[in-house]
């Protein structure tokens, strides 16, 4: 993965104050992804005071804007997705959790309506996301401090840049953290139709790498594996042909994975752990089956195959101090976008008034269209 090496009681998150008003119904707005809010419009955000079922605690509520300091930057959102974690820090089981009351989301993009008179790095109509997770980003305007975001080029498409921080990110990492990949090798990993998962294949295929990419089995199945092929996936399975013997096949014509990458746990993972080359290296970065890593004796004492794990927030808290890591791999990533080479991951794009309907859908099983709020 040389190529990407070029230029190229839960601890709780830091957040902006939260400052609500009672409850009101959305006015009837034109959703766009640009221009300034309408004037005399008070923000909306959807907040949550308790922890819970997301649709049950989660309300459309009124925010106001803090006063502009001179290190903060007065942004006004344009698109959000719903993340697994989103949801998670909702319902309290999330190892980082926002200050209760909290406005949720962890990732989306914004655009810069004004700075404060010590803002260096930023100017008015410049896009922005979040910097860390924590920021609230499912509301219409926020005031952050310069800090916590990241400029972005603004002539990428909306979705990439809303979806940029935490999925393209996971997977630029695990990629190139763990094993050095050359053209050729391969890498096998499970949840394939994720975020992360369509990130992983993307940025693989653009650097030469193959993927062995594991699905579970649904009755699109057919659909899934051609959005995926398209997408650059070499091979595409289910967990249950990882058992079969025609797995042998594959191995062919692509060597042994030196990768694997489990977003699930449970049987899948075991599986998949017996096609990695000895000496290799399994990341695990979810755990979707909420079912714990089984790993056989025989892996460590026969083919001495290693396990680790990666949590993006925990990376970017260990890279606070190195800028220069953090920009290349941004860098990197917009080039990609640039190039057509990386995409969103498929969405459905959700009005905010809609957004119990859009919280209920990223929680149905075998959904693999990301929840967009156009904010």
């Amino acid at each position: 993965m040389q190529w990407l090496l070029r230029g190229a009681r839960s601890p709780q998150v830091r957040t902006p104050q939260v400052l609500t008003s009672p409850v009101r119904t959305a006015p009837v707005r034109t959703l766009s992804v640009r221009g300034a809010p309408t004037a005399g419009t008070p923000p909306l955000g959807l907040l949550y005071e308790r922890h819970g079922d997301p649709a049950a605690v989660v309300q459309l509520k009124d925010l106001e804007v803090p006063k502009l300091g001179d290190c903060n930057v007065h942004v006004k959102m344009l698109a959000a997705p719903i993340n697994p974690a989103d949801i998670n820090m909702i319902q309290g089981t999330y190892p980082l959790l926002s200050p209760l009351p909290a406005v949720g989301g962890n990732e989306g993009v914004g655009e810069v309506l004004e700075v404060g008179r010590r803002v260096t790095a930023l100017k008015p109509g410049d896009w922005v996301i979040p910097a860390d997770a924590g920021l609230g980003t499912w509301r219409t305007q926020g005031v952050f401090p310069e800090e916590m975001l990241l400029k972005v080029p603004s002539d990428i498409p909306v979705l990439c840049a809303a979806t940029l921080s935490v999925n393209p990110c996971t997977a630029f990492r695990v990629l190139a953290d763990f094993e050095s990949l050359l053209p050729g090798d391969s890498v096998i990993q499970n949840a394939a139709n994720s975020g992360v998962g369509q990130a992983v294949i993307q940025i693989a295929r653009a650097s030469g790498i193959k993927t062995i990419n594991v699905v579970r089995d649904r009755p699109d199945l057919p659909k899934l594996v051609e959005r995926l092929m398209a997408l650059g996936a070499d091979h595409v399975v289910t967990e249950e042909m990882l058992r079969k013997p025609e797995m042998k096949d594959i191995f062919k014509s692509i060597p042994r994975p030196r990768l694997a990458l489990n977003c699930v746990g449970g049987k899948s993972t075991t599986e998949m752990l017996r096609h990695l080359q000895p000496k290799g290296t399994m990341v695990t970065y979810g755990g979707m089956a909420k079912q714990p890593v089984m790993v056989p004796v025989s892996a460590f004492i026969f083919r001495d195959i290693r396990l680790r794990g990666f949590w993006m927030t925990q990376w970017r808290k260990d890279h606070a101090r190195d800028q220069e890591s953090v920009a290349v791999m941004m860098d990197a990533l917009c080039q990609l976008i640039h190039k057509g080479q990386l995409t969103a991951p498929a969405c459905t794009e959700v009005p905010l008034q809609d957004y119990r309907a859009a919280l209920e859908a990223s929680m149905k099983p075998f959904v693999s269209s990301k929840q967009i709020l156009l904010l």
